[in-house]
């Protein structure tokens, strides 16, 4: 599954700060799990196959939160980068006389050496002893086969070198000159299966921070489907953003995968679309979704069209940034696997007749597309009104509550029809835009 800068930005995936999808997903236990977590959300699992054997392995994690290792903290794998950098620098051990002086003198006469040498090599004995708690899981029966193909690397890893085992039965109180050596060793030898082993290690402390997600959250595993027919189908799905958030029941199908959806702006159609696409990309990571139920075919990839920039350093308008948007959109509804298509407002960069006739052609183009799900908010009622009778078409809208005396308010609750709400003149009112503007009239 396929995702673009411009996609995973209008889903707020990598907001700076709090507040984007990547913080709620963050349970990493190191940075080198946080950075592999990071890329999976960048290259997703590419077909449904690949998808499937991942989500087993995050749903063994989540089943199962207590087998993860407490061994290997950041710290550890912080100072094992550094340990390793000098390996290349590292002169031959000290000699025996030197070394017989003992762990007094050594703190006395080269106390920096001997400090970074004590917890270097205590640190890459804890690695390895977190390793081989991991390692030690190939004994289940129960365990998914991503899941023991990593860990059959990493057995492999530790077992093709003696040195592994000789660390891994350090005590605290191994003298300084077994210390010494082991340090000296280890550098020359264990540079390559150490840093292949923190590969590995990254890629379960990415999955089991999934896992943990997922668990924290409250969220539900999602049935995966094959990519055809195309469907999408969920209960209380939500936005996993909010802390309110209104829950939405949506079904499509290939008979019923285009959704015309209308509402007063402020009303919730926004929203609910980035429901839709952040859920699509949980699923797609192998995570649980924020729904009670939810069912999704393996997507080619999500394409969004919502908060279109345009380009002055190339002299690009904004209506001519929203139609490369939209023509990149045509080109990968040609591909004969599935997308999620996610369209807000289109063309607002130009008037309302023109934006008018753009939409409703493209309407038109979007419905010969069956094998896409597709969802296109707009605040032209003229142009549901235009296909009103189009069987084919989900037409749903999102309510505003207006009374006489001008007010209005908000449910967030989405209803099949279509909506002719227009409250633009009644914000302005209620705001006292209107009166300022006629304060000091000449």
């Amino acid at each position: 599954m396929q995702s673009d800068k411009t996609t995973l930005k209008d889903l707020s995936c990598f907001t700076s700060g709090e507040g984007g999808i990547f913080q709620l997903l963050d349970f990493c236990s190191t940075l080198e799990g946080r950075e592999t977590l990071r890329r999976h959300i960048l290259s997703p699992p590419r077909d449904l196959e690949a998808l499937l054997s991942v989500q087993q392995a995050i749903r063994f994690f989540a089943d199962h939160p207590d087998v993860w290792t407490t061994a290997i903290s950041n710290g550890t794998l912080v100072l094992l980068e550094k340990f390793f950098e000098s390996a290349d620098n590292t002169g031959p051990p000290q000699g025996n006389l030197t070394l017989l002086l003992g762990a007094f003198l050594q703190r006395l006469l080269h106390r920096s050496q001997y400090s970074f040498t004590q917890f270097s090599v205590s640190h890459l004995a804890d690695f390895i002893k977190g390793c081989q708690e991991l390692i030690s899981l190939l004994e289940r029966p129960d365990l998914p086969p991503r899941l023991q193909d990593t860990l059959e690397h990493m057995r492999e890893e530790l077992a093709s070198h003696p040195l592994t085992k000789e660390l891994a039965a350090l005590q605290k109180n191994t003298p300084y000159r077994e210390l010494a050596m082991l340090s000296y060793r280890a550098r020359r030898e264990l540079k390559s299966p150490i840093a292949r082993l923190m590969h590995h290690y990254a890629k379960l402390d990415a999955w089991q921070a999934l896992a943990r997600a997922s668990v924290t959250h409250g969220w539900v595993f999602p049935e995966l489907l094959p990519s055809i027919p195309v469907v999408m189908q969920a209960t209380g799905l939500r936005h996993p953003l909010l802390r309110s958030p209104v829950a939405y029941d949506i079904d499509f199908s290939e008979s019923k995968n285009f959704m015309l959806l209308t509402g007063a702006n402020m009303s919730g159609k926004t929203t609910f679309m980035r429901a839709l696409g952040v859920g699509a990309l949980l699923a797609h990571l192998g995570c649980a979704v924020p729904a009670t139920a939810y069912r999704l075919s393996f997507l080619e990839g999500i394409i969004t069209n919502m908060h279109i920039e345009d380009n002055l350093m190339l002299g690009e308008s904004y209506f001519y940034a929203e139609v490369l948007r939209m023509k990149l959109t045509a080109e990968k509804l040609q591909q004969p696997l599935p997308h999620l298509v996610l369209m807000d407002e289109l063309f607002k960069g130009t008037n309302v007749h023109d934006a008018y006739e753009c939409t409703r052609a493209v309407v038109e183009g979007l419905l010969a597309h069956k094998r896409h799900l597709i969802i296109l908010s707009t605040h032209l009622y003229e142009v549901a009104q235009q296909f009103s009778t189009r069987e084919d078409i989900l037409f749903s809208y999102f309510v505003t509550d207006l009374s006489a005396a001008g007010n209005y308010s908000f449910t967030y609750q989405l209803r099949p029809g279509i909506s002719n709400d227009r409250i633009g003149y009644r914000i302005l009112l209620k705001e006292g835009v209107i009166d300022l503007l006629h304060q000091n009239k000449a």
